[in-house]
């Protein structure tokens, strides 16, 4: 098994701005912790950062303070900086490529917001034949509501966390995963 650490959409967006994480608690202290097992056992360390396409954007316009990675991120030592514009982490970027070119088989999810982007990616990810890895305590999101209903935040993240073990992923703390991956497993 060959990992890659895809560290998807920690921005500012999400500690300053509109969309404020806040289950579970420790995501961000989780996702450096495991940034920094990734780098101890040489596991390539890629940020995806998103952008909203439009000029007007209420959320992620490029350039805005809200759109900059979380500080904690970006001063982190990384492999790869992927800007997005859609979900999917691989949808009009170059992310398959740069795995295939280093024969990587085997992606590991942490960032924002689990519903959203991590969910997107992975199943993706499972769709191109990658194997799929997903923190559950290195994702994160927030209570929604619109013209279909409510969710807490924890009904939300515990609903994707359980669908992507039916099928998509294999769901595991942070700290099974870094025991696992500094134990060469």
């Amino acid at each position: 098994m060959k990992r890659a650490l895809l560290v998807i959409d920690v921005q500012n967006e999400y500690f300053t701005g509109s969309l404020p994480v806040t289950y579970p608690y420790g995501t961000l202290d989780n996702i450096i912790k495991t940034m920094e097992v990734a780098r101890e056992n040489k596991v390539p360390v890629i940020i995806i950062q998103h952008s909203a396409p439009q000029q007007n954007a209420q959320t992620f316009r490029k350039g805005s303070a809200e759109w900059e990675l979380h500080p904690s991120i970006e001063r982190m030592q990384r492999d790869h900086l992927i800007e997005k514009t859609l979900p999917g982490s691989f949808t009009g970027t170059n992310l398959e490529q740069w795995l295939r070119e280093r024969a990587i088989d085997t992606v590991v999810i942490a960032g924002y917001m689990t519903q959203m982007c991590c969910d997107t990616t992975a199943r993706q990810a499972l769709h191109l034949g990658f194997m799929v890895e997903f923190l559950s305590d290195a994702t994160g999101t927030l209570k929604l509501s619109n013209y279909a209903g409510t969710v807490t935040d924890e009904e939300l993240h515990r609903a994707i966390l359980v669908t992507q073990a039916m099928r998509f992923s294999k769901v595991l703390t942070t700290q099974q995963w870094n025991e696992a991956v500094s134990a060469g497993d």
